[in-house]
């Protein structure tokens, strides 16, 4: 049995890197809702609770009855959750007279027997918050205090519960907190008991295993996009059940330059069987005079289930979808204030399950994206596909800002290859997380030869990433910039001129549209 540390989520922009950080001890771990907290089998070693935007001085606080962990399990409280903690068991908690955000050190350790074991009494913290633990309940004794907190940290006293206590007011998640890892891998290892063998093999070993005894004899029917995630999720399914799984890979005429046969060559050599699906022409009569964003991805979106389907009435007896959703994508359909604002509809095979009446299977849920590159390393997927920038599921479809043709679709698949070639060329693809060129519905004036030109401007995008949720815009050198520059306007017809974007996210987000 898998060992796990559980992670009850009370909204903090921090909760996902917590997992994070558990995981690189090798240890799994899961989020899960403050208010849907599961049943405590024996794979629960640990409980952490997480950070909040809330206070929990206010009337609408996120609360849970706290008998129903504490003593169960090692507990440890993080930010929010120390101040949920204090405020349940009779200590107090009040407002900061100041915002209490940024570096800290901890000034004093007064015991650092167990979860601040290695930690020196100088050790950079960092703060966030806005109430301070005044009082501790009477169950609690004082570990560490800060120059400007006097309760930084504090454990349950021996025999006050049946299971340990410990909670922090900083994050130790973040690179800012200097011994953070120390702290964690204390409480995962010493406190909760994991052993830290949950490493790609193990999790391959296990899945392959899983997938064998959930799918038994049947077939799996499966899309695959060309990217990392699908082509991971496939590998595993075919490690699993061989060729009772057939893949298709749709051409929707949006992939970029020669993407489409490069591809289907390289899932060739894979040993995957797979469909190639020349769809084009289909797409592009949709799409046709479509300009606004969220209708042309639900366009796209609508379209592929057609196409999926009429493909699939040319085999019998499939039982399941396979989808290689990752565990961001489980983690945002469970949030903890209900279902997000739509920022925008995401394409993939949404409402495929219903209509062909498939039992869904999904090889990757657990594991977030970097996960995902490292099992698929352990599997052997070649490194062209492995280590390749996410690609958006509707394509160059949203980096055609305005309505698409085929001519647009082409002008972009040029300007795209000549900066993806050159980020190969100077080193700098696999220092960049996510590249790819956007065209613009306008027209500037420009000169060539001494002709005046009236053409249309492309935009180079370009950032840094752990899992896209945030972004950075790259820095990349200004010499490499001209290059590009001067060969997409010397080479590609209809375009005149190159701007870089330098914008993060947020506010921005990584695609156009």
């Amino acid at each position: 049995m898998t060992q796990k540390i559980l992670i009850l989520d009370f909204g903090s922009q921090y909760t996902q890197l917590i997992a994070r950080r558990v995981r690189e001890l090798n240890t799994y771990c899961e989020i899960v809702p403050y208010n849907k907290v599961p049943a405590l089998d024996d794979s629960v070693k640990g409980i952490i609770l997480s950070g909040s935007p809330f206070s929990v001085r206010q009337a609408d606080a996120l609360r849970l009855d706290l008998d129903t962990v504490i003593g169960k399990r090692p507990v440890l409280g993080v930010c929010y959750g120390a101040q949920l903690i204090a405020d349940s068991y009779g200590g107090q908690v009040e407002r900061s007279e100041k915002r209490e955000y940024g570096k800290a050190a901890l000034t004093k350790i007064h015991s650092n027997e167990s979860l601040l074991h290695g930690v020196p009494a100088d050790s950079q913290v960092w703060m966030s918050h806005g109430d301070t633990i005044v009082k501790l309940p009477e169950q609690f004794e004082l570990m560490a205090s800060t120059e400007s907190v006097e309760v930084a940290a504090f454990q349950s006293k021996a025999g006050a519960f049946a299971q340990p206590v410990f909670c922090i007011q900083f994050h130790p998640e973040v690179t800012h907190s200097l011994d953070g890892m120390t702290i964690l891998r204390n409480f995962v290892y010493d406190i909760a008991g994991c052993r830290g063998d949950w490493t790609p093999v193990h999790f391959i070993e296990e899945k392959i295993a899983e997938l064998r005894k959930t799918i038994g004899d049947e077939r799996v029917l499966m899309g695959l996009s060309g990217g990392v995630d699908s082509t991971v999720a496939a590998e595993l399914l075919h490690k699993a059940i061989g060729d009772r799984l057939i893949c298709f890979f749709v051409d929707n005429g949006l992939l970029r330059k020669n993407e489409y046969q490069e591809v289907l060559d390289s899932y060739k050599t894979m040993g995957l069987n797979v469909v190639g699906i020349d769809a084009k022409q289909r797409f592009y009569d949709e799409l046709a005079g479509a300009t606004e964003p969220e209708k042309k991805r639900k366009i796209i979106g609508r379209v592929f289930i057609e196409v999926f389907q009429d493909e699939a009435k040319n085999l019998s007896d499939i039982e399941w979808l396979g989808q290689g959703t990752i565990y961001p994508d489980v983690i945002e359909s469970v949030s903890v204030h209900g279902p997000s604002v739509t920022i925008k509809s995401h394409h993939n095979v949404g409402g495929l399950p219903e209509l062909m009446k498939l039992k869904i299977v999904e090889p990757l849920r657990s594991l977030f994206k970097d996960e995902v590159r490292r099992v698929g390393k352990e599997l052997g997927i070649p490194k062209d596909i492995l280590n390749r920038h996410p690609f958006p599921g509707p394509g160059l479809g949203v980096r055609i800002l305005g309505d698409i043709t085929p001519e647009k679709v082409a002008l972009l698949q040029e300007a795209d290859a000549v900066f993806t070639k050159n980020l190969k060329k100077f080193g700098l693809y696999d220092e960049v997380w996510q590249a790819g060129a956007v065209l613009l519905p306008i027209q500037s004036v420009g000169v060539m030869g001494d002709e005046r030109t009236y053409e249309q401007p492309v935009v180079l995008r370009a950032v840094n990433s752990t899992d896209g949720m945030t972004a950075e815009w790259s820095r990349l050198p200004h010499e490499f910039l001209a290059v590009v520059s001067n060969e997409i306007v010397n080479n590609v017809k209809g375009i005149n001129r190159v701007v870089y974007d330098i914008s993060t996210k947020p506010p921005a987000t990584i695609e156009w549209e």
